[in-house]
């Protein structure tokens, strides 16, 4: 991915992606240096924490990254996935109700939801939900959009 452009944020950009990421996920980010960075081929603007790609713009509201999420283990907003679906979340694929064993009740349709596997609990993607996390298990159905996975160049840029 081209960079377009790179440049520090002002401390009052800093405080809103802190209080939004706070709210939604229950983490809060704590960076000594914070940048956001626009890339030539893809909308995806990112901002580096201490130079690591720790949070996204999605649309308009920021949401941490696979690397974000597996460095702050956010509690709200989880989808549990089980072992048999790993592979294909980890490989960008949407999310289909008999994979998942668990979601957290604050999930609403169209809500930004962090995807983790059950065993370790290591976050393997960010989607976007399609129903309320009570509906999430259940036997059929696609019930999460694959937005941003493990391995995708995203998740391989290096700040």
């Amino acid at each position: 991915m081209q960079v377009k452009s790179r440049h520090h944020l002002r401390s009052d950009a800093v405080s809103d992606i802190e209080e939004t990421l706070a709210d939604q996920l229950g983490v809060s980010p704590d960076g000594d240096a914070y940048e956001r960075v626009e890339f030539e081929d893809t909308d995806w603007e990112v901002i580096l924490i201490d130079g690591e790609p720790q949070v996204a713009y999605f649309d308009e509201d920021p949401f941490l990254t696979v690397r974000g999420a597996n460095a702050y283990e956010p509690d709200d907003r989880v989808v549990t996935v089980d072992t048999g679906a790993i592979s294909f979340v980890s490989d960008g694929a949407d999310v289909m109700r008999p994979g998942i064993t668990a979601a957290t009740d604050d999930i609403s349709p169209d809500d930004l939801v962090v995807i983790a596997e059950e065993s370790h609990g290591k976050v393997l993607a960010i989607g976007r939900a399609r129903v309320d996390g009570t509906e999430m298990v259940g036997d059929e159905g696609k019930v999460v959009d694959s937005l941003h996975h493990v391995g995708d160049d995203l998740y391989e840029f290096a700040g």
